[in-house]
């Protein structure tokens, strides 16, 4: 007992003792899980660093990175739909989520993109992104909703942040001087254009977009009735090849939903939502 209190003792002295003892386990830990690839010392405690301050950053360094993705995006990724009566009425739809989502504080921007096919995304700081051909395959606002209140419930659980600190380390992005803050962004985009997110992440922000639903007074149904509806279309649709376990994700909502809230709810209304709709 004596000898390993005085062990302890010599430790305290050194404050810089734990911080560089986790940081050499963690980033040991990050780099047996890549195959094939070895670090020397220098470069996990190197590389450490950036991880660590991508992974500490702020909202606001958040919400400045969505506005650099956001820039490239529409400046040769996308295009965004313009009719101002839909754009309007889908912030409306997203504003009401964002209010009541894991993360209400966010400046949310939410913005259709002229593309039909059946897709959604989001990136950082509360940027998401609807396409025109989802638009017009949800029945109703409930149902447009869900799928908003899932790309929600990936922004509250900073997904796209995570996807960012894991290539940047398999790939190498991180450098002595700090992460290049224009590589960072440019794989921002890359990542949440192509890459689709992790099953895990998938049922989080299921769960997370189901209560924030329910939170802002929609048919929590209607998340389940769209996915359902996607995959008995003959091909599946861009928003579900993307989004892994679909099966499985619509097993775990029936079971989260209570049995007294499943068919009520505000949005079901499929007349007024095609009228809204009507420009497309």
């Amino acid at each position: 007992m004596l000898k390993s209190f005085s062990a302890n003792s010599r430790i305290q002295r050194r404050p810089w003792f734990y911080p560089l003892i986790s940081a050499v386990v963690a980033l040991s830990v990050l780099g047996t899980a890549i195959p094939g690839q070895a670090f020397s010392w220098t470069d996990l405690l190197t590389q450490g660093v950036q991880l660590v301050q991508l992974s500490t950053m702020s909202t606001q360094q958040e919400v400045d990175m969505g506005k650099q993705i956001n820039q490239k995006l529409v400046n040769g990724q996308i295009k965004l739909y313009k009719n101002s009566a839909i754009n309007q009425y889908v912030e409306e739809v997203g504003k009401r989520l964002a209010l009541n989502s894991d993360r209400p504080n966010l400046p949310y921007t939410f913005q259709i993109v002229d593309d039909s096919a059946v897709n959604a995304f989001a990136t950082t700081g509360g940027f998401v992104y609807v396409n025109k051909g989802l638009l017009k395959t949800a029945a109703n606002e409930a149902e447009l909703a869900s799928v908003i209140g899932h790309e929600i419930g990936h922004i509250g659980g900073k997904h796209l942040m995570k996807q960012m600190r894991s290539t940047a380390l398999a790939n190498g992005v991180a450098t002595v001087a700090g992460i290049n803050r224009n590589q960072l962004v440019q794989l921002g985009m890359q990542l949440a254009l192509n890459l689709p997110h992790s099953r895990k992440d998938e049922f989080e922000a299921d769960q997370r977009g189901l209560r924030t639903l329910g939170r802002s007074g929609y048919s929590q149904s209607a998340m389940v009735s769209f996915m359902k509806k996607l995959l008995s279309q003959g091909s599946v649709p861009t928003f579900l090849s993307n989004h892994p376990a679909t099966g499985d994700r619509i097993v775990a909502l029936q079971k989260a939903i209570k049995p007294v809230a499943n068919n009520i709810g505000y949005g079901v209304d499929e007349l007024t939502y095609k009228a809204r709709m009507a420009a497309l």
